[in-house]
């Protein structure tokens, strides 16, 4: 995990105003959000859950939800462009 201060007002901004944030590890995600106020509900995206959470992500947004997704990895189509 990196330092929690490495993160934009606009990306504080988004993680607010949505419905659900889909993260790769939710324990780290939720120190970030704890560390900056952020109340949004969590679900866990990663490698091993991957079409289960799609699944999930898709229906919630076809509901008219909105989510966010964060990586521990950075940008995922740059930092690990094969997945």
């Amino acid at each position: 995990m990196g330092n929690l201060q490495d993160i934009t007002l606009r990306a504080l901004d988004v993680l607010r105003q949505v419905d659900v944030v889909a993260a790769e590890d939710t324990r780290h995600t939720q120190q970030l959000l704890t560390a900056h106020g952020v109340g949004a509900r969590l679900m866990a995206a990663h490698e091993h859950n991957e079409q289960k959470a799609a699944t999930q992500i898709i229906d919630r947004l076809t509901a008219g939800e909105q989510v966010a997704f964060v990586s521990d990895a950075g940008t995922p189509g740059i930092s690990d462009p094969g997945a």
